[in-house]
């Protein structure tokens, strides 16, 4: 008896997407998205350093073994609140905007591809997401880069804001979107389709018939493919957002050029699909295990006109 009605409320959470729905779904992702940032701050800050002291540091061995002896362990601690809070923002807005805007979406846009409904879909996501991440960036890149800056976000947030206004805090914020854009549309479209595609054709059987450990499974694999590809699509930005922030240049056409075309597509790419691919994947797992916890089945769909999918 417990159990029908436990799963009939599950059906109905999901059927109906609740107000307590995207609650969960946002604060599954501002979990996942700030306690994966802070985990890898240590990487960050080795690739924040190689986009802004190329010269000093060619190599992920000599930026580390460098800064190491330069300023010590606690350096690869620095910007860690700027990741955590800015970041579990970004998440929040991210993961439970999307869920959200996938839904008015997929009504309105009812004869449109899937694909187009994950992209307009994250993008609107996405750049709510951005203006709540963009200060917390302003200081964590600062701070990462310039040791003697701040110390982090309570001495930092003041002192950029006396000297810089607002504009010191939001002048990244269209490299961002440049970046997070591209990312975001790519890294939750390739999901979906990852999603679907493991399902279909490597699992063969339904999302339902699968235990809760292979759905999360299934998770893990489409969050490292969707993590690792939006990485190399967004790396121009990034490069571009470290360098402003850092006053390596003035304006988008004068990093371009200082840095060179091909260069914003190369450099610190390694160490940031090192990074990306599986910060991502553990934010999927995190987010996706937050919403099993809650009652609510795993992301991802799985296309209905390949229901009886699988070996006759």
């Amino acid at each position: 008896m417990n159990s029908k009605l436990e799963s009939g409320g599950r059906r109905r959470i999901c059927e109906e997407f609740s107000p307590g729905y995207y609650g969960v779904c946002a604060l599954g992702g501002m979990l996942s998205a700030g306690t994966t940032h802070l985990a890898i701050t240590p990487l960050d800050v080795l690739k924040v350093n190689m986009q802004v002291y190329p010269v000093k540091y060619k190599s992920i061995s000599t930026c580390f073994s460098t800064i190491l002896r330069e300023q010590g362990p606690s350096a690869f601690r620095r910007g860690w609140s700027g990741k955590f809070l800015g970041y579990g923002s970004q998440g929040a807005c991210r993961f439970g905007l999307y869920e959200y805007f996938k839904k008015i979406y997929s009504n309105v846009l009812i004869d449109q591809n899937k694909s187009f409904v994950y992209f307009v879909s994250s993008a609107s996501a996405e750049v709510i997401a951005n203006v709540v991440l963009c200060p917390f960036e302003a200081i964590k890149v600062r701070v990462q880069a310039q040791p003697h800056f701040a110390k982090g976000l309570a001495d930092g947030f003041p002192k950029l804001y006396a000297s810089e206004g607002i504009r010191g805090l939001y002048k990244g914020l269209i490299p961002l979107w440049g970046r997070n854009l591209p990312f975001s549309m790519v890294m939750f479209s390739t999901f979906e389709h990852s999603v679907n595609f493991l399902y279909q054709n490597v699992i063969q059987r339904k999302k339902e018939d699968c235990s809760r450990p292979q759905q999360l499974g299934v998770t893990c694999l489409a969050g490292y493919a969707a993590g690792s590809i939006g990485s190399i699509i967004s790396n121009p930005a990034d490069n571009i957002v470290a360098s402003l922030y850092n006053k390596k240049a003035d304006s988008l056409g004068m990093v371009v050029k200082k840095i060179g075309f091909v260069k914003l597509f190369t450099r610190s790419l390694p160490i940031r699909i090192m990074l990306v691919g599986p910060a991502v994947t553990l934010q999927w797992l995190f987010y996706d295990s937050i919403k099993v916890l809650s009652g609510l089945p795993t992301s991802g769909e799985v296309n209905t006109d390949a229901e009886e999918y699988g070996p006759t």
